[in-house]
């Protein structure tokens, strides 16, 4: 479909655009609130700051688009494939991205608070800031989710999901002036091999079953943690 037809429609008060092809399409700084465009086409897209809260985009391809700054609050984003797609300074608080394929996806500076992340492929994901703001992912739920090898460095993680995650290789390490924060966050059974800790904050967290083989936890803040075998950190 043309990006003026859709427009035009949308601007008419049509909401339902599911399975349209809108592959490499420019909507750049657009009010799509409320649109379905479930299972729609939309690879290699610019997005950047388009309002797509509260937006259907079940099983939406969004490979290698660029959504910059772009509002995607309460967004329903279930299997929705971002392989490689940028979405640095996005708002997806309380998103719903489970099962979503993120595979290599840039979340720098995002904002995750609350969203659920369940069983979301995330592996190679980069969340460590941007220049302006720190990637949060507090009270978001990220279990069975795969983050192996992501990057995870200096975000914000308070109060986050993490049971049965993988984070094989993760960087959770501290950045100059910031620590990862995973303040009270639940990584039971959360698989932590080789991970690199360094300098992260797990106050009150949850480690109780996690694999730490390999893992760097150096100058850790494990106060008042669950440890792997049950014992309280003092």
């Amino acid at each position: 479909m043309e990006v003026n037809k859709f427009l035009q429609r949308y601007s008419a008060g049509e909401r339902a655009f599911q399975k349209t092809n809108l592959r490499e399409a420019e909507l750049v700084k657009v009010n799509l609130s409320k649109v379905d465009l479930t299972a729609a086409d939309l690879r290699q897209s610019r997005l950047g700051r388009t309002n797509l809260s509260y937006a259907c985009l079940r099983e939406v391809d969004l490979s290698e688009s660029i959504l910059w700054g772009t509002d995607l609050t309460e967004a329903d984003l279930c299997r929705v494939v971002l392989r490689e797609a940028d979405l640095s300074g996005a708002i997806l608080t309380k998103a719903n991205l489970e099962g979503a394929n993120l595979i290599k996806a840039i979340l720098n500076g995002t904002n995750l608070s609350g969203a659920n992340l369940c069983r979301a492929l995330m592996i190679e994901v980069d969340l460590h800031p941007a220049s302006d703001y720190r990637t949060n992912l507090s009270q978001a739920d990220l279990r069975y989710a795969d983050l192996s090898y992501a990057n995870l460095s200096m975000a914000l993680l308070y109060q986050a999901k993490l049971d049965n995650t993988k984070l094989c290789r993760a960087n959770l390490s501290a950045g100059i002036g910031l620590a990862t924060d995973l303040t009270e966050a639940s990584l039971q059974d959360a698989d932590l091999s080789y991970a690199n800790l360094s300098g992260a904050i797990l106050y009150k967290a949850n480690l109780q079953g996690a694999d730490l083989t390999g893992t760097n936890l150096n100058d850790v803040d494990l106060r008042e943690a669950i440890m792997p075998d049950g014992s309280v950190y003092r």
